[in-house]
């Protein structure tokens, strides 16, 4: 049980050796880091903006075509 232990505890220092001192992946990490806020507010500011040209010509419709007033008797 003791060896399995130490064999882990040496894999999972390897592993992490290799991944921390790997310049090519932590370029990646940071990239990705850097980039998926961007792509998500760039996202949700274009649903946005779909949403604000709709209601803008909903209501470009709505003046060009009024309703007619109710006549009095």
């Amino acid at each position: 049980m003791f060896i399995n232990y130490k064999y882990l505890i040496l894999l999972n220092n390897m592993l992490l050796d290799m991944t921390i001192n790997n310049p090519i992946f932590i370029f990646a990490l940071i990239t990705v880091i850097w980039f998926i806020p961007g792509i998500l507010i760039r996202r949700i500011n274009e649903l946005k903006l779909v949403k604000k040209k709709e209601r803008i010509q909903t209501e470009a419709i709505r003046k060009l075509y009024p309703k007619p007033k109710e006549i009095k008797d």
